[in-house]
């Protein structure tokens, strides 16, 4: 499937068409073929020639210095985690430094730890995105957290899910420019790349989000549930990664003496 490895042309031109003349300070002028900006107002408001932006895009230019990346940065209106993203996708790792053996221990390493928050829901995910680890409570707050699973798989195909969670849409939105996030960092798992296929196939939400790459890194914040047995909780989660594992572990917890945290608790009591 193409598009899974980006690459800077793509990047940019995605993030020029969503970027209004009116965001960028510009008048709107006559109608647009393109949404977005055109290649020579980025390459105006980032102070390069047109002809140098447009090699940019097509790809005949793909190791631009650090000032040029700023500059184009500042035009396209990113993000600090969009700029890293930029940043990694002209100096990209050598291969060679980003190799590291895959760790088979996971599970065993992080169970009985989990299973020690009986009040805590938490799982881990490896590299593949199929989750490793899980205790009771993060499948009870949701089938698809357990040992096996793909969450990312589940959210956009599991009709269960869009019922699990009221945000559907931002759940999806976090969850796609999380991955976009962290895909380059390094060589993607190919059980992962199978599930964005997959899912670029299968999903037309998904197909939507990615193709508009945003980047996000969203390691805290709260998530709603509407679970079908304690009802409406809203938690908060935090992600940890777990470099040497190469392991991400999601822990949800509730605002001390919350209604949630009375729901949590009766729902690890069933």
């Amino acid at each position: 499937m193409n598009d899974v490895a980006d690459t800077l042309g793509d990047f940019l031109r995605a993030r020029r068409e969503q970027l209004s003349p009116q965001e960028a300070g510009l008048p709107a002028g006559e109608r647009r073929r393109v949404p977005g900006l055109r290649r020579e107002e980025v390459a105006h408001l980032a102070g390069i020639s047109p002809e140098y932006y447009l090699r940019l895009e097509q790809g005949r230019n793909q190791h631009p210095s650090d000032q040029i990346l700023e500059s184009l940065a500042a035009a396209l209106q990113l993000d600090d985690d969009a700029v890293a993203y930029l940043h990694r996708l002209a100096h990209p790792t050598p291969p060679a430094r980003r190799r590291r053996p895959r760790s088979p221990t996971g599970q065993a390493d992080l169970q009985p730890l989990l299973d020690s928050w009986p009040l805590t829901p938490a799982y881990a995910q490896g590299t593949a995105g199929r989750v490793v680890a899980a205790n009771r409570l993060a499948v009870a707050l949701c089938p698809f957290f357990a040992v096996g699973s793909n969450p990312l798989r589940a959210v956009f195909l599991e009709p269960e899910m869009r019922s699990l969670y009221p945000q559907w849409d931002d759940v999806t939105a976090k969850a796609v420019s999380g991955l976009r996030s962290t895909l380059g960092i390094d060589d993607a798992d190919p059980e992962l790349l199978e599930t964005i296929g997959e899912l670029t196939v299968a999903s037309e939400r998904f197909r939507t989000l990615w193709a508009r790459r945003e980047v996000r890194r969203r390691a805290a914040g709260y998530t709603r549930f509407d679970h079908p047995v304690v009802g409406r909780l809203e938690l908060r989660y935090e992600k940890l990664l777990r470099p040497e594992a190469q392991q991400l572990l999601v822990v949800y917890h509730a605002d001390q003496g919350s209604p949630s945290a009375e729901r949590l608790h009766l729902l690890s009591s069933l």
